[in-house]
């Protein structure tokens, strides 16, 4: 396929790039594989020059997103291919997802099946985040931070200047193609043990993480959010209101707090919802 561009973001990967890019040069010889090496302070890049990629080096370390970034705006062909360098996806599977963009689909995810999150804690993180971005979208989402995605490179820089720096911009692509409209399908894959020692840290990430569960809400309808939490305290305050009125026959001022709490999310979701809607907005 001459208009495949294969992206592979890498910091650090000396143990397993070199690997990863012969074999994909050797599955897909007219594709351009361009690994963007993150700041390496290892060979990651000399074994990927070596192996055959186009590399691009950053000064020092930006971040995962960031990486992405770079390779996408590097990219020469029509569709686009992120993996991961570490080895835990098979480029075998780059076949299958791109039968499935051929069909008609503007976005294709590898989602990992079962046994292939790296913890039981991540795997309900991952879980929790796919239910609550299908309650948001109204479309099933099988995998909502795979980093294995087939996407038609035209409608992915569209949304550049949206994709944060760091680990979760799978969720922040995935968000703004339903926002647009666009076609996103999902494709089984099963992701093998990473190989060398990963950047993500439990202490350090996890208030990122939690914040990814907001980014989705804001970045495709924001009062399907605001909306639940101003029914929540306006259903609080009215109930602590018909208490205090039949014990102490008064107006409290918990009720009055609750009262304005629950207008305040309601006029933050409206806000919210509009500079939404301008983000999308069709230049």
């Amino acid at each position: 396929m001459n208009d495949l561009n294969i992206v592979l973001p890498a910091k650090n990967e000396g143990g397993s790039i070199g690997r990863v890019v012969s074999q994909l040069k050797s599955l897909y010889p007219a594709a351009r594989v361009i690994v963007v090496d993150d700041g390496s302070w290892d060979d990651t890049a000399r074994l990927s020059c070596e192996a055959g990629a186009d590399v691009i080096s950053h000064p020092y370390p930006k971040g995962n997103g960031a990486a992405i970034k770079t390779g996408a705006r590097a990219a020469t062909g029509d569709v686009i291919v992120f993996m991961d360098a570490d080895g835990q996806h098979d480029p075998v599977d780059i076949a299958r997802l791109l039968a499935k963009l051929n069909t008609g689909y503007d976005l294709v995810v590898g989602a990992r099946q079962k046994g292939s999150q790296a913890s039981v804690g991540r795997g309900m993180a991952n879980g929790f985040y796919n239910w609550l971005a299908t309650y948001m979208s109204g479309h099933e989402v099988k995998d909502l931070t795979s980093g294995f995605r087939a996407v038609r490179a035209s409608k992915f820089r569209e949304f550049l200047h949206l994709l944060p720096n760091g680990f979760s911009y799978p969720t922040t692509s995935t968000m703004a193609f339903f926002r647009a409209g666009y076609t996103v399908a999902y494709e089984p894959i099963h992701a093998a043990k990473r190989k060398g020692k990963s950047h993500i840290r439990i202490m350090r990430d996890g208030a990122r993480f939690l914040l990814i569960i907001f980014k989705i809400g804001t970045l495709y309808s924001p009062l399907k959010l605001f909306v639940p939490v101003a029914f929540f305290l306006f259903s609080l305050a009215t109930a602590w209101y018909g208490y205090t009125l039949t014990t102490e026959n008064r107006f409290t001022n918990m009720s009055a707090l609750l009262y304005t709490g629950s207008v305040t999310v309601f006029l933050m979701g409206l806000i919210s919802e509009q500079i939404t809607a301008l983000m999308y907005k069709s230049e």
